[in-house]
């Protein structure tokens, strides 16, 4: 066990206000691996004073400078690579090949493409007789979750470097080591002292005292819609801008045309990948009347095949939760063909990956965020029917379509209130807007779309 001490402010490593500290289990074998400071509300203002002394000199410094420290951020992020991927592996439990493929790569990706944008940018235009500007928002502060834990934290801070603004990034209490690794990897890309800080700590604690400091322009945070509602509030308060990605109960149709193996089978991979804890993960798998039968025995065989797979979830407290939503959609008549509530492992925070069929649109593993890797499989009549049951809850963050005509697939798409939505086993695209409608949250991450919410627009008119 290795404790980490210090806060990465004003370009080093600083001592924590307090002496409180936060231990990091390996969800795999609960071995506590670590701990980190536990930042108080002195640690994120000595942060949000960092960011905001820092913000005059960044702001103004040309777009093509700032893509080139991104692209040295992203080179060194690349050369740590296996580094990141074993601390991912420790402290989130997930399978190294996943760390590998999802955790280190995609972020990798993420801050390339960010390179590029910030260099390609148009950060002024005309339009009749103005000019508009856009300006970085100020001080940023990016609340991240436990998921995705270095992913979500490039998918703030890259584009809000891009556009010019300062951070402060409060990582996930369970996550917190690829921060610490993130860290150290801005400053050997020599970004200025100031413009990126870090604050380990707990979300009611550090989290609060950053969501709620006046030094702050724009929250962006990730994670629950309960938390997210929270952040809103104190963000409405002070009136200033929020970014919100949220919860998701994403909707898999497969229509009767589709190659119904094929659309099964990549459903359940989707849903079992990092142990189901993925917002956009498509927990509901909608199948016609005719075809039910055929696709719940095609789900059971291929979630049967994830029981060595997939990792732990994250914790005793999360590994709780799932549980008890599968014996909730026991006790409200769902019909288990997969897995069920009991641990597969004497040790470590292990869930069976769990697929129910004859589950109906009222019931509660139906319409609320498991987090887990649980696939509930609904039948409908129609295509009426079946687009009702996708858009009836009050999420709206992905979804996928499949059917033998790609037209037929993206007319159907086009009514679905998400998102996004994967036509046949469409691949993920880092340069696409990601967000939601209704209670998935407010703006959006990466890409064009991800810069444009840290920027502001100023009209000079001659």
């Amino acid at each position: 066990m290795k404790a980490y001490d210090g806060m990465y402010i004003g370009g080093a490593w600083r001592p924590a206000a307090g002496q409180d500290v936060i231990e990091v289990v390996n969800p795999a074998d609960e071995q506590v691996i670590g701990t980190v400071p536990a930042g108080t509300a002195e640690d994120v203002d000595a942060a949000v004073r960092a960011a905001r002394a820092a913000l005059p000199d960044w702001a103004t410094t040309p777009p093509a400078e700032r893509a080139a420290r991104l692209s040295a951020l992203r080179d060194v992020l690349v050369a740590r690579a296996d580094e990141i991927a074993e601390t991912v592996t420790a402290e989130l439990g997930a399978p190294l090949k996943l760390s590998q493929t999802v955790h280190a790569a995609v972020p990798i990706a993420v801050a390339g493409s960010y390179a590029e944008l910030a260099a390609t940018y148009a950060f002024e235009e005309k339009t009749g007789n103005s000019v508009v500007h856009h300006e970085p928002v100020g001080v940023v502060a990016a609340i991240t979750p436990w998921n995705y834990p270095l992913h979500q934290i490039v998918a703030k801070v890259a584009p809000a470097l891009a556009a010019g603004c300062t951070v402060v990034v409060k990582p996930a209490e369970d996550t917190p080591l690829v921060a610490r690794l993130f860290a150290d990897a801005v400053h050997e890309a020599g970004i200025p002292a100031g413009v990126f800080n870090l604050v380990t700590g707990l979300g009611p604690v550090a989290g609060q005292a950053l969501a709620e400091h006046p030094g702050v322009d724009l929250v962006s945070f990730t994670g629950s819609t309960a938390v997210g509602r929270r952040i809103a509030a104190i963000a409405a308060g002070q009136v200033k801008k929020v970014a919100l990605e949220l919860g998701g109960k994403s909707a898999n149709v497969i229509l009767p045309t589709a190659d119904l193996a094929k659309a099964v089978n990549v459903g359940v991979a989707n849903v079992m990948s990092n142990s189901g804890q993925t917002c956009s993960a498509w927990t509901r798998m909608l199948v016609h009347r005719d075809q039910y039968d055929e696709a719940v025995e095609l789900a059971a065989t291929a979630a049967a095949k994830y029981g060595e797979r997939i990792g732990p979830v994250v914790n005793a407290k999360q590994q709780a939760r799932v549980r008890g939503y599968i014996e909730r959609g026991v006790a409200e008549g769902a019909r288990l063909v997969a897995g069920g509530p009991e641990a597969p492992r004497e040790k470590g925070y292990f869930v069976s990956p769990t697929v129910f069929a004859d589950v109906t649109e009222g019931m509660t593993i139906a319409q609320e965020e498991i987090f887990g890797p649980v696939l509930s499989i609904l039948r409908y009549e129609d295509e009426e029917e079946a687009l009702r049951i996708a858009n009836g809850t009050v999420y709206g963050l992905a979804g996928a379509v499949w059917a033998g005509d790609e037209a037929e697939a993206v007319a159907f798409a086009r009514r679905m209130e998400t998102g996004q939505v994967d036509i046949n086993g469409g691949r993920f695209n880092p340069l696409a807007p990601f967000g939601g409608y209704k209670q998935s949250g407010v703006g959006r991450e990466l890409g064009v779309h991800g810069l444009t919410e840290y920027l502001q627009t100023k009209s000079l008119q001659f």
